[in-house]
C-alpha cells in the first residue's frame, strides 16, 4: 500500500512540474531527491522557431535601402569564418569564473578542442570546445548571456 501512495504523490508531483512547465514556457524540468529522479519535458516543435526567423528576415525586405547593406554584410561575416554555435540551451560565460579572465578575446589564436566559453546548465559547467583552429574574429555573446541552442557565439577565421 505504502508503495501505491508514493505511486500517487509521483503522478501528482509530474501534473504539478507540468504545468509548472507552461507556466514558465521552460522546456524542461528535472527534480532529484534521495534515489528518485523526474524529469519533465516538453518536445519542441522544429517549425517555431523556423517560423520566429523567418518573421525578422520579412521585415527588412519591407524596407529595401536598411536590407541590401546588411545582407552582403552577414553573408561575409559567415563566409570569412566558421561559426561555432551552442550545442545546448544554457547561460554562457566567457571566463572560467568571476574576475577570472576570458577563455579568448578577439584577435586571439585557438585551436580546435580548445575551451572557448562555458554554458552553464541545469546547474552543470559545461566547457565549449572550438571547433576550428583559427582566430577569433568577432565574440556574439556576452559574459552570463542566456543563449539558445543553435545560436552562433563566436567566429573563427
Amino acid at each position: 500500500m505504502m508503495r501505491n501512495d508514493n505511486k500517487k504523490f509521483d503522478t501528482a508531483l509530474i501534473r504539478d512540474l507540468a504545468v509548472l512547465l507552461d507556466e514558465t514556457n521552460l522546456s524542461e524540468i528535472e527534480l532529484e531527491q534521495g534515489d528518485t529522479r523526474i524529469r519533465v519535458a516538453r518536445q519542441m516543435s522544429i517549425s517555431a522557431p523556423v517560423s520566429m526567423a523567418a518573421a525578422p528576415a520579412v521585415a527588412p525586405v519591407a524596407t529595401p535601402a536598411p536590407a541590401a547593406p546588411s545582407a552582403p554584410a552577414a553573408e561575409t561575416a559567415a563566409s570569412a569564418g566558421s561559426t561555432v554555435t551552442s550545442p545546448m540551451v544554457g547561460t554562457a560565460y566567457l571566463s572560467p569564473e568571476p574576475g577570472a579572465a576570458a577563455f579568448i578575446q578577439v584577435g586571439d589564436k585557438v585551436t580546435e578542442g580548445q575551451s572557448i566559453l562555458i554554458i552553464e546548465a541545469m546547474k552543470t559547467m559545461n566547457h565549449i570546445p572550438s571547433t576550428k583552429t583559427g582566430v577569433v574574429k568577432e565574440i556574439l555573446v556576452e559574459d552570463a548571456q542566456p543563449v539558445e541552442f543553435g545560436e552562433p557565439l563566436i567566429i573563427v577565421e
